[in-house]
């Protein structure tokens, strides 16, 4: 059994946010921080409810994101604690720093930056689209599915094109033509790509590459992830892929990077940070004692690196093996959680990895989930034993199913299991 509460009824208004001017324990999220990408599970609608049960367990030192995923954790707590983010995928630390960044520069230098970062993009991407002239398609002529279908197939033969080797920063270009962008859209990816490299090692570089991700999001014409690319069937499948081939990657680009930027300016954020991408055992075994770690593993059989393979590619940028319709790496990670025989060792594992530490935990699950919360339940009073209080609460809401077959949105309990010492 655990305590219910509505979407409906719960509000920042009868939120505990108590403020304890002795050990500074109770936490409160900041309000309206940018969204990056479309991503499932995503606690952004519910952040303060998951706040609120981290809070009720916070031992007043370093907070761990086990699963940072889009980073939400670390745009609603920038500022607030210090921060430790992991994922095993590599692009969710792009997503984490880009909400923890600290920026330096002053308006003028930025405003600069951001020229410089444009033209220099604008300037790869049309090296690549003369490479690839053939190829590229203005879809502003096109006037009939069978038209539309053939442009779309031409474009898609750029994965057989030999770049010259003294070409870089073409992989978009070459493998995603035609596919989830258009080769004129890849190209500007490839751009931007090329240009947020020079840049590593700086806190700029978080906010480039997660613009950029903003912009591959949003110009998409899948369904918010990027499991398959849609193909046109029919006269309104087609219209509503132009609307998709038609957008600017650099007007969201842009948007995005100057509420970034405005957003590290507003919220000071002095508190250490650290990113990790590790399997979630390692990450556990090398974190201060006394943390207060989230958790929000995925709930369901499908893999994460399934759904966002593209944004990890723009992330390493190795070129790795493509296969398939979907142009999937061949290296994707599984997670156990994911996997019903592996999922209850999993969380036993993670359980007593927290225990070790003496550490609270904060965990998000679904009554959708792989293995029920009774079970959940049952594993976590087995490893955490008698030295621990363990507690169940759950959130009714709608989740959004990401385009997936059936309603667009459907009811589940999201439940947090609180695990603090006595």
């Amino acid at each position: 059994m655990f305590d219910k509460i509505s979407q409906n009824e719960y509000t920042p208004e009868n939120q505990i946010e108590l403020f304890d001017e002795f050990n500074n324990r109770v936490l409160f999220s900041n309000r309206n921080f940018p969204g990056l990408i479309k991503y499932m599970g995503s606690k952004t609608k519910i952040i303060d409810y998951v706040i609120n049960g981290i809070s009720d367990v916070y031992l007043g030192e370093t907070v761990v994101d086990l699963f940072a995923g889009s980073g939400t954790l670390s745009g609603a707590l920038r500022g607030r604690v210090p921060i430790i983010s992991n994922d095993i995928q590599h692009y969710s630390e792009i997503l984490s720093g880009s909400y923890l960044a600290n920026l330096k520069m002053n308006e003028k230098d930025l405003e600069s930056l951001l020229f410089n970062i444009n033209q220099e993009a604008e300037q790869h991407a049309k090296e690549l689209q003369i490479l690839i002239k053939d190829y590229n398609i203005n879809y502003s002529n096109i006037h009939s599915l069978s038209e539309f279908k053939n442009a779309e197939e031409l474009e898609r033969k750029t994965i057989n094109i030999d770049f010259p080797k003294n070409i870089n920063y073409y992989l978009f270009t070459k493998n995603y033509s035609g596919t989830y962008w258009s080769s004129d859209q890849c190209t500007w990816i490839d751009g931007y790509r090329k240009i947020a490299q020079s840049y590593e090692g700086d806190d700029i570089f978080y906010i480039i590459m997660a613009s950029l991700m903003f912009a591959m999001s949003y110009n998409s014409q899948s369904t918010g992830h990027y499991a398959q690319y849609r193909v046109a069937e029919n006269e309104k499948s087609m219209q509503d892929i132009m609307i998709y081939r038609t957008k600017d990657i650099s007007t969201y680009f842009n948007r995005k990077f100057l509420e970034l930027v405005n957003f590290s300016k507003k919220i000071q954020n002095n508190k250490p940070k650290e990113f990790m991408s590790r399997d979630y055992e390692k990450c556990l075994e090398t974190i201060p004692e006394s943390s207060t770690i989230y958790a929000d593993p995925p709930y369901a059989f499908v893999h994460y690196s399934r759904f966002y393979h593209a944004l990890e590619t723009l992330v390493r940028y190795d070129y790795p093996d493509i296969k398939y319709k979907g142009r999937y790496r061949t290296d994707r990670h599984q997670s156990p959680f994911s996997i019903k025989s592996q999922a209850p060792a999993a969380f036993a594992k993670m359980f007593s990895l927290v225990k070790e530490k003496n550490s609270n935990l904060a965990l998000s699950y679904s009554n959708t989930g792989l293995i029920s919360l009774d079970e959940i339940t049952e594993i976590a009073n087995a490893e955490f034993g008698i030295q621990y209080n363990i507690e169940l609460r759950a959130l009714d809401y709608k989740h959004s199913r990401m385009g997936r077959t059936g309603t667009k949105e459907k009811n589940v309990s999201e439940a947090l299991l609180l695990a603090s010492r006595k």
